[in-house]
């Protein structure tokens, strides 16, 4: 079974190698210029169609992080939502944007649960704009600390506004990411979806 226009009209803008370098030129004190690859998967993750998401310095792309893997859902352009997993052993898939064949392994064996991180998206146009439900909380384990993350995006076929930023999660205080604004990610190279989708 395909994916449904909304899922496949998500898919396609999140889909891409993106970076912030003019943003990072124009206003470096506030953003680190950062590569973003958005990968969707050829395999569905859990009866999800799936997204490997990485990140990594501009200037030195060897040293990526934040593996992540975004799972797409809803039927409707009113109900779309991404739940956000986990990878049990970052190391082992780090560096898997720029050797995209590693990702056909992928597995839900190989994912974490996070509870809390999830986004409902809203659709308007080509337009699509991402928020928590209200009250969540995107917390998870990282080198025997609990951390926290406030997510969200607003995203445009060639542009990803993403206001992620990493939050202490006792005073609240934000610690990285969007703390001055959105990270605007600029679309260099679109992927198109698998035949699977």
């Amino acid at each position: 079974m395909s994916a449904n226009p909304p899922i496949k009209a998500l898919a396609q803008s999140l889909a891409g190698i993106f970076d912030n370098q003019r943003q990072a030129q124009e206003t470096p004190t506030w953003f680190v210029p950062t590569r973003l690859w958005q990968y969707p998967l050829v395999q569905q993750i859990d009866g999800y169609y799936a997204m490997f998401v990485e990140q990594a310095p501009l200037l030195t792309p060897e040293q990526p992080y934040r593996q992540r893997l975004l799972l797409l859902s809803g039927h409707h352009d009113s109900d779309l939502e991404i739940i956000y997993r986990a990878f049990r052993d970052p190391a082992a898939i780090a560096g898997a944007a720029q050797t995209p064949e590693r990702l056909a392994s992928i597995t839900s064996e190989d994912l974490l649960e996070l509870p809390g991180c999830c986004l409902q998206v809203i659709q308007q146009g080509d337009r699509f704009i991402a928020n928590p439900p209200e009250g969540a909380k995107c917390c998870f384990d990282y080198q025997g600390k609990t951390r926290q993350v406030e997510l969200g995006f607003d995203l445009t076929p060639d542009c990803l506004y993403s206001r992620d930023r990493g939050v202490d999660p006792d005073s609240g205080n934000g610690l990285w990411g969007a703390l001055m604004g959105a990270y605007e990610y600029r679309k260099h190279q679109p992927f198109p979806l698998p035949k699977t989708w």
